[in-house]
């Protein structure tokens, strides 16, 4: 199953953490953060894979997630990547974290904080009703 997903994360207190090698620390404010991802080839396997604590420390939002939590996922079946998409959407809407998560695209961020859940959520279901996508909704 092939698509892009949206995980709703929760950081309960301002706090730094190392992001990687080449990020280093940033400053991470209290609130809930939106990251925007995809999985062309399994979906579930790589959301299951960010709802798992136990796994390597391979990509920005494994270092993040150590340190916070995953409430919610939003996501979409689909074999058109649409995760640039939605992040261009979300950018207009709030401010990114320069580079996480888009080493392998053109994006500025696909990382973006929101001060709670519930502006976080409708912001996602805003993107992908722009894009005229259906998704599922799953709450953590």
């Amino acid at each position: 199953m092939k698509g892009c997903y949206c995980l709703i994360i929760e950081v309960d207190e301002d706090k730094t953490i190392q992001i990687g090698k080449k990020l280093g620390k940033i400053q991470f404010k209290k609130g809930f953060y939106v990251y925007v991802g995809s999985a062309m080839n399994s979906l579930y396997a790589r959301i299951n894979r960010h709802l798992s604590n136990d796994k390597k420390l391979h990509w920005h939002m494994d270092y993040l997630s150590k340190h916070s939590k995953i409430t919610d996922v939003i996501y979409n079946k689909s074999p058109k990547k649409i995760e640039c998409d939605l992040s261009r959407h979300l950018s207009k809407k709030t401010e990114g974290i320069k580079d996480f998560g888009c080493s392998d695209c053109k994006c500025e961020s696909h990382l973006y904080y929101f001060k709670n859940r519930n502006e976080a959520i409708e912001s996602v279901l805003d993107a992908y009703e722009s894009l005229s996508m259906l998704y599922e909704f799953y709450e953590k």
